[in-house]
């Protein structure tokens, strides 16, 4: 899993600047007094994410299923795992008790300002969660719905928070296959990767709209890495298992994870982001972040208020916008 293996520091190559790809790391803002929430914060794009926020002065909750690789990530970071500004939390977003029990612990925080939904599986052998969904839908889609949901009033207790959802292209390939969710008819790990993926745009859309319905002060903002050199695609290959041949020697053509990651970073920082909006790297799968265009699919309302409602209803976690009608 991201969340679970390993981290590397960037190298100097990574800074290097592109004026012509726009928005790089340098243009990430201050964030000091800000609190943000990344999750799988302890290896790939999560701990670049972490590491930025951090250096531009935020407080960040770094969430991980594995507390020692975490806390092996943040002294990377900080120098020390026990940084005053940096703090690691035991979150598998594959049991909602332990979604439930990392919510309930950060509540000496009243106010977020930044959720970064970055954790993920990718391509894996058909599982099930502790809770019985299958392994994907479930860590990728339904453990951040319960998260967010869970996290929602320290989001918008000051008015002004920040919820970016980690997506892929790999949605495209996606449907959402309301009659075989959980994939016991049918399962392809691609397709069931796509169906999650494509679930966190609709999640991402859908809480924008009902945050505006009711002039709620929240941005729900999406964005995806293009093809970074992460941790993701070796682990899937060890899950079915493989050695990852393939994957090691498709490193050699992908950007860095420090590259990959900002995306993500433009979607929780950039202050001129607008809610609903995708953020991608400039040049398809690689280049800095800019605003991108998702599937005609993701934007499908019906979908979405649909999935909405099924979503809370597998994880018991409401959401106090009113529906949208």
């Amino acid at each position: 899993m991201q969340y679970e293996t390993g981290f590397s520091l960037p190298s100097k190559d990574d800074y290097v600047p592109d004026r012509q790809s726009g928005w790089i790391e340098k243009d990430v803002p201050d964030q000091s007094q800000r609190t943000a929430v990344v999750t799988g914060a302890n290896s790939g794009l999560g701990f670049e994410t972490a590491r930025v926020l951090f250096e531009r002065g935020a407080h960040v909750i770094m969430a991980a299923r594995r507390l020692e690789a975490g806390r092996l990530a943040a002294s990377a970071i900080s120098g020390r795992a026990d940084h005053s500004r940096l703090n690691v939390v035991e979150l598998d977003l594959g049991n909602l008790e332990s979604v439930r029990r990392f919510a309930e612990t950060i509540t000496t925080h009243p106010t977020i300002d930044i959720l970064i939904n970055n954790a993920g599986v990718m391509a894996m052998p058909r599982q099930s969660t502790v809770d019985g969904f299958e392994r994907q839908f479930g860590i990728n889609h339904l453990g951040h719905f319960a998260l967010t949901g869970l996290l929602l009033p320290q989001l918008v207790a000051d008015g002004g928070g920040r919820v970016v959802t980690v997506s892929s292209d790999m949605h495209r390939m996606g449907h959402i296959r309301f009659d075989d969710l959980q994939g016991i008819e049918r399962y392809g790990r691609w397709s069931a990767y796509g169906q999650s993926k494509l679930a966190n745009l609709h999640f991402a859309y859908e809480l924008a709209r009902r945050a505006r319905a009711v002039d709620a002060r929240l941005l729900s903002v999406a964005a995806h890495p293009g093809y970074a050199a992460t941790n993701l695609q070796l682990r899937a290959a060890h899950e079915r298992g493989k050695k990852g041949r393939f994957w090691r020697g498709a490193r050699l053509f992908a950007q860095s994870a420090a590259r990959g990651s900002l995306p993500q970073l433009r979607a929780a920082t950039d202050p001129d982001a607008q809610t609903g909006t995708y953020y991608g790297p400039r040049r398809g799968m690689a280049g800095s972040a800019t605003v991108v265009e998702s599937s005609k699919r993701s934007h499908d309302e019906s979908v979405a208020r649909r999935l909405w409602a099924v979503s809370s209803d597998l994880t018991g976690v409401g959401y106090e916008f009113s529906p949208v009608n």
